[in-house]
């Protein structure tokens, strides 16, 4: 049941919010009549007036026809005559009418995941045509309020737009905080949806002419975040390992496991009813007579809480079979999580593959252990992080710690995400998400943490499965919902697997080196190239800044025309291999950010006249390194475009110069665009 509108605007203000004055008229027969007695009480008000009728069904006032506008006093009773005639309201609001200014809209929303979410834009008739909103979880700061009000595409409006005054902007975030911020009033709001649509902002202030609150009674209280943290380094670096469902006859994923892990050459034993031993590994009966740090369970979902209820002095168990709530058994999953608790141990998954360390032996990828390194990862889906390891690491990431989760019934991204933020073996941290579990914990994890994070997250497209009641609830998606988590705490959101491991091999290469310039120059060969490159940069959100002018002749001297950046030099089988070194001291400026790029195919064909293309192509790429070696303070990255066009093994090789000089390597400009530009939201740019 939603509250009347004049009810909100009680309650909304007496915590200061400034509304109409105005008085409520109940819906008795002197009103209906078309008699003005009846409206006695709003003698006092300022022509012109609104009539508002209010009742049952009549939450879209202007939709059903509800409202007057212009009102002067002797016409309130007809007006309202004609109004109950229609509608047969429970009463009338009658206001003074605001005076015109620029319509906003301010709403909250409770997302399922995430909690109280604000909501701000351009309102009135403009909200739902336009959709010119942002969105920030609650609580705010007033940084976030202005942040939300210059992103619009409509800010023009609220600094005076053709002659127009300029809204008073300081009264604006003062209302986004009295709702939104510390204290504000989505504390006490039984959420369900709220709304001020629209306010109305002018160069005095901001006055809230229409109000709705859909209450929720059943929404969840604000529980308060867990900090309690877990020690996890058993889970990535156990002293032994416990592999529970393999089979002596035919063989299965325990058995898969059992392979990986005596390859890996980590302590392990096999749990089997009554074998000594399983695929030459030796058996004992239970989890419960395994001395184990870790066991993995691989038996049908039916029998896994039994299993879990027997790893008792077992710290983690990973189940990694499905067949739980992602199949509609929750109550399974429930009884799962139930003898994990009954055990003392914690459980990972259920319906995921468990856990990748090279420091630690752990994998459950095969083809042997990459090289330990300092990027985490931390994936719903297992799949999905055995290609982002493999790829990766083909790619040149070296992994510290990777974790699935899958349903992630007991252990969670969030909790994760706070350990492995602190590990001295991390550096960055990688987040593949459907379904963020507990929401609040994982902004708070993201928000709290001192290394960049990167999220991918699937399904991000999908709407509320809830009927929104009000304009907010309907403008408020999971899209938008992860671009403000982002926004908040800093992570970079990105789109892609790909880009995932280019932010990723960013952050290994860039994390911790210390910018000691600004802005980002693009420097390489072919006109087209660098046109497209600015697009690419432009789309990534990346401002590509012009050069200095008193630097063009010096440029020239080196036999480069420079117009503008990106830059064209010419970088190829008949350069010399350190001109963007060169061009970079003629330049003066120190740029936070390098991207190098250079057409492959442009080497090998012109190999017969000009000697070993490859051998050319590594000289560039030495050059390079030894550019970015003389100059600490700024980031190299280099794309390699078309780089298909060379022998097998050569990008490989080039590769590997790079990686030794801490210099990532792309092959598309629009991945090394995404990279720097989330090299830049996380601050490291």
């Amino acid at each position: 049941m939603s509250a009347y509108e004049h009810e909100v605007k009680a309650l909304i203000g007496a915590a200061g919010v400034p509304v109409p004055r105005g008085v409520v008229v109940s819906s008795n027969p002197a009103v209906t009549s078309g008699a003005n007695a009846g409206f006695a009480a709003a003698a006092g008000l300022a022509e012109p007036l609104v009539l508002k009728a209010f009742g049952p069904g009549l939450l879209h006032k202007s939709e059903a026809g509800a409202v007057r506008l212009g009102l002067r006093f002797d016409e309130l009773g007809p007006a309202a005559a004609e109004l109950a005639a229609r509608l047969r309201p429970a009463g009338f609001l009658v206001e003074e009418q605001a005076e015109p200014g620029v319509e906003l809209i301010v709403g909250l929303v409770r997302d399922p995941a995430f909690g109280p979410v604000l909501l701000a834009g351009l309102g009135g008739v403009w909200t739902e045509a336009l959709r010119d909103t942002a969105l920030r979880l609650c609580p705010i700061a007033e940084e976030d309020a202005r942040r939300m009000l210059a992103s619009l595409r409509g800010a023009d409006l609220l600094r005076g737009w053709r002659g127009g005054p300029p809204v008073d902007v300081d009264a604006v975030v003062k209302l986004l905080m009295t709702v939104g911020g510390p204290g504000g009033l989505w504390e006490r709001l039984e959420l369900g949806e709220f709304e001020l649509n629209p306010v109305i902002a002018g160069p005095s202030g901001v006055i809230a002419v229409d109000a709705r609150y859909v209450p929720d009674p059943a929404a969840a209280a604000e529980s308060p975040l867990d900090d309690s943290v877990t020690d996890f380094l058993p889970l990535f670096e156990p002293g032994a390992v416990a592999v529970v469902g393999a089979s002596t006859s035919r063989p299965n994923f325990g058995n898969m496991f059992l392979g990986f892990y005596r390859a890996a050459g980590l302590p392990l034993v096999a749990v089997h009813p009554t074998a000594s031993e399983v695929s030459g590994v030796p058996a004992v009966p239970s989890p419960a007579a395994a001395e184990v740090d870790y066991a993995l369970v691989a038996v049908p979902a039916e029998r896994c809480a039994e299993v879990v209820r027997q790893a008792r002095g077992v710290p983690f168990v990973q189940v990694m079979s499905g067949g739980f709530g992602e199949a509609g058994r929750a109550e399974l999953e429930a009884g799962l999580v139930a003898a994990a608790r009954e055990a003392g141990t914690r459980l990972l998954g259920p319906n995921c593959m468990g856990v990748y360390c090279p420091r630690g032996r752990q994998t459950f990828v095969g083809g042997g252990l990459g090289p330990a390194g300092t990027v985490a990862l931390i994936s719903q889906s297992g799949g999905l992080a055995g290609e982002v390891i493999k790829v990766g690491e083909r790619r040149g990431l070296a992994f510290s710690r990777v974790a699935t989760v899958g349903n992630a019934a007991d252990v969670t991204p969030a909790e994760l995400l706070r350990w492995l933020a602190r590990d001295p073996e991390t550096r960055a941290v990688g987040l593949y998400l459907e379904d963020p579990r507990n929401g609040r914990e994982l902004y708070a994890a993201l928000r709290d943490a001192p290394v960049p994070v990167v999220l991918l997250v699937g399904g991000r497209s999908g709407q509320g499965r809830r009927a929104a009641a009000s304009h907010t609830g309907g403008l408020v998606s999971d899209l938008r919902i992860w671009e403000a988590v982002a926004e908040q705490s800093g992570a970079a959101l990105v789109t892609s697997q790909d880009d995932l491991i280019g932010v990723l091999a960013y952050f290994q290469a860039h994390g911790t080196r210390p910018a000691h310039g600004d802005g980002v120059l693009v420097v390489g060969p072919s006109g087209g190239a660098s046109v497209l490159a600015a697009d690419a940069f432009d789309r990534a959100g990346v401002r590509l800044g012009p050069l200095p002018g008193d630097r063009l002749d010096v440029l020239r001297g080196l036999g480069v025309v420079a117009t503008g950046n990106p830059l064209e030099v010419p970088v190829g089988p008949m350069g010399r291999a350190g001109l963007v070194a060169d061009v970079l001291d003629a330049l003066g400026v120190p740029y936070a950010d390098v991207v190098a790029h250079v057409n492959v195919q442009a080497f090998f064909a012109y190999a017969s006249a000009h000697g070993d293309p490859g051998e050319a192509l590594y000289a560039y790429a030495r050059a390079l390194a030894a550019a970015q070696a003389d100059r600490p303070g700024t980031r190299i990255s280099l794309v390699t475009r078309n780089g298909d066009c060379a022998p097998a093994g050569v990008e490989d090789e080039v590769g590997r110069i790079a990686a030794a000089a801490g210099i990532p390597v792309y092959r598309t400009m629009e991945a090394a665009a995404v990279a720097v530009a989330a090299g830049g939201c996380h601050g490291v740019a």
